[in-house]
């Protein structure tokens, strides 16, 4: 058993995939609350299965495949180097998260090193 297939027993079968120990040892409960808290419907659910972490495997795929609504969820993670650019242009530009990746869709690697070199306040060791 793979996340993704965990993902779509919870969003689009509705399927049991954990069926013994084995499978739910598979389970990574950080990973599908983290996959799931990037949907507006979806963020409240994951964020109360984050508060009883302490609660089985099990029961947590349980609680998320009958809680919530058959629906296509896909998103991609944001990467590291993604997540840097990103503070650089919210802290270089005064931007809120959203417009920041509105400008990073649009702004070159290049445009990206100017303005770290311009944000870049040190002093010599």
């Amino acid at each position: 058993m793979n996340l993704s297939d965990v993902l779509n027993a919870i969003n689009h079968t509705k399927e049991n995939v954990i069926r013994d120990d084995i499978d739910e040892r598979g389970y990574v409960p950080f990973v599908v609350n983290r996959s799931l808290s990037y949907f507006p419907d979806t963020i409240l659910h994951a964020n109360g299965m984050n508060l009883l972490h302490s609660l089985d495997h099990k029961m947590q795929f349980d609680y998320f495949r009958f809680a919530l609504r058959k629906r296509k969820r896909f998103s991609r993670w944001i990467k590291a180097c993604e997540a840097e650019n990103l503070e650089v242009i919210k802290e270089y530009f005064g931007y809120s998260a959203k417009k920041a990746k509105e400008a990073l869709e649009i702004l070159t690697n290049e445009d990206i090193e100017e303005i770290r070199k311009d944000i870049c306040v040190g002093g010599t060791k």
